[in-house]
Order: structure tokens, then sequence, then C-alpha cells
């Protein structure tokens, strides 16, 4: 088992921040490198084909890229497994994270649109793909409150910081998909409670969030100053 690793990241990289789920629920320690988009090293350039985080760098020698390839790794190296044993249902697990780039772009697209009528128009089709995990999501064969029962596995890393960011998106302009996938919901729920997940990024990741994309989208300025205004007057 390699002794050193450093995880190269973006600071609101979802993709990073499932390689970091991975890392944390087998208690694995490493150290991290924030990139600067903007100005990415040499150093780093040289190991990410393309030019992406998440990299883990093992023991100063090897890198590796995308955070599929990352977790797999893992997975094969440091216990506990998160696969589940069965084939079957490891298959199953494994085809559904291949969904998870699907799900992510019907979340990252919205919040990324550039006017309000755009937001509006994207956010409707973010119910496809939901329905879709609510569907497997109601026939799993468990009650919860995973994706396979009362263990974390390496499906739920990577569909956690999605659900994530789309609560933050949520929480600034409300969207109303959720609540009517009862099944996804409480998956949700329960992702964003796991130790894993909440102790996988900065303390301060929905500020952070907030804050990138304002940089990119200053439409959305207003609903930020309103989210904080009402934060502040509930506490």
């Amino acid at each position: 088992m390699a002794t050193k690793f450093m995880l190269c990241s973006f600071m609101t990289c979802p993709w990073v921040q499932r390689a970091a789920i991975v890392l944390r629920a087998k208690d694995v320690k490493y150290d991290i490198t924030y990139i600067d988009r903007n100005n990415r090293p040499a150093w780093f350039l040289a190991v990410s084909p393309h030019a992406k985080v998440p990299v883990l760098q093992i023991d100063g020698k090897d890198a590796l890229f995308e955070s599929n390839a990352i977790a797999e790794y893992l997975e094969e190296t440091a216990a506990p497994r998160l696969h589940p044993e069965d084939p079957i249902a490891r298959a199953r697990n494994r085809a559904w994270t291949d969904y998870v780039p699907t799900f992510a772009s019907s979340i990252s697209t919205t919040a990324y649109a550039d006017t309000e009528a755009e937001f509006t128009a994207r956010a409707a089709k973010i119910a496809g793909p939901f329905a879709k995990l609510e569907e497997e999501l109601t026939k799993r064969g468990n009650a919860g409150p995973y994706f396979n029962g009362p263990k974390l596995s390496l499906v739920d890393a990577a569909y956690a910081p999605f659900l994530q960011r789309y609560t933050f998106m949520d929480r600034l302009r409300p969207i109303g998909v959720i609540e009517k996938f009862p099944h996804l919901s409480a998956w949700r729920d329960a992702l964003l409670q796991a130790p894993a997940v909440r102790t996988s990024t900065v303390p301060n990741i929905e500020a952070v969030w907030q804050e990138n994309l304002i940089v990119r989208k200053r439409w959305l300025a207003k609903f930020v100053a309103a989210s904080v205004a009402g934060a502040a007057a509930a506490a």
C-alpha cells in the first residue's frame, strides 16, 4: 500500500470531492493541493492529460487522473471494501456510476446558465435524470439510507457531490424538483449527513461555491444577496 497521497484540486470541484469522499470513507490520510484554474502549473499539466482535476499523486512518483480511476484504485488497495461483494450488484453499481456524467450535467448546465430564462429552461430538464435515479432507488431492494443499504459505497461517493451542488443551487434559486422524488430526496439527505461527505471539502464550501458561481454568472448575484439576507434574519 502506498504511504503518501497528494490530491490535486480546484477549490470547488465535485469530481475531486468524489475522490476525497472515497479517501475519507477508507480513512486514508492525504494532503491536498489547490490548483489555480487560470494558471495551471507545468508539473500538473504533465500528469493530467485533460488539464483537469482530480489528480492523485502516489508516493511522489506515480499519478492517476480521472475520478473513477482514482476511486477504483483506492478500492483495490485500501480497506474497507466499498463495492458490493455480489458481482451482479457490483456491476450494477458501476453501471450507475457511469450514469453520473449525465446526472451531473443536468445540474451543472443549469447552474452555469447565462440568463434567468436559460436557467429556468435548463432546470426543467433536471427531472429526467432525477426520475431515472428515483426508479432505481425504488426497486433497489433495501431500506437505505445509501444506495446499497446501510453502508456507504463508491456509487454513493460518485453522486454525493452533485446532489450537494443541486442543494446549494436550490437554496439560491428554488427549483422545486427533488421534492417530487421521495427516494432520491431521502438518499440526498443521508449522503449530505455522511461523515465522509461532510469532511470532504473546505469547511465553507457552500459560500466558496456561491462566490465562484457569482464570478461566472453575475445575474445570480441578487439571489445570493437574498439568500444571505434570509440567513442573517433567521440567525
